[in-house]
């Protein structure tokens, strides 16, 4: 197993703790059930607040997670307002393209030794030379 922990300076305290979900209390231990890297990856969380954002589980953050559409990922449904059988469908037909791509990602990235910039998915990473440049 690939334990996940953050990049961490001296000035940050319990590095070695890892990151704590903010809806479970639980480690997220693995880069691949990190909705914080998932929203990086997919480039809805600006590479500049990774270090700042609270980190939830994928699996607890339901309204995101129900775009993901694998074999391997247990479909989920979100009740209310954001349930995406409620939203329009071209918005959810891009978000599930967008976000299972992420999710792949992720678990490509898992298993190397690439930099952390390199993580998001190709457009992303062009948009923020772009912004960086």
């Amino acid at each position: 197993m690939n334990h996940f922990r953050p990049i961490c300076s001296d000035k940050m305290a319990k590095c070695d703790e890892g990151y704590l979900c903010e809806v479970c209390g639980l480690d997220v231990a693995e880069i691949t059930d990190s909705d914080l890297y998932l929203r990086y990856v997919i480039g809805t969380l600006d590479p500049e607040l990774l270090h700042t954002t609270k980190e939830r589980h994928i699996l607890c953050n339901p309204t995101l997670a129900q775009f993901i559409v694998a074999d391997d990922f247990e479909p989920l449904t979100v009740a209310g307002p954001f349930d995406k059988r409620l939203l329009d469908p071209v918005y959810v037909h891009a978000q599930e393209t967008l976000v299972t791509r992420g999710w792949r990602r992720l678990r490509e990235v898992v298993n190397t030794e690439d930099a952390i910039v390199n993580y998001p998915l190709p457009e992303v990473r062009a948009k923020m030379r772009e912004k960086y440049s």
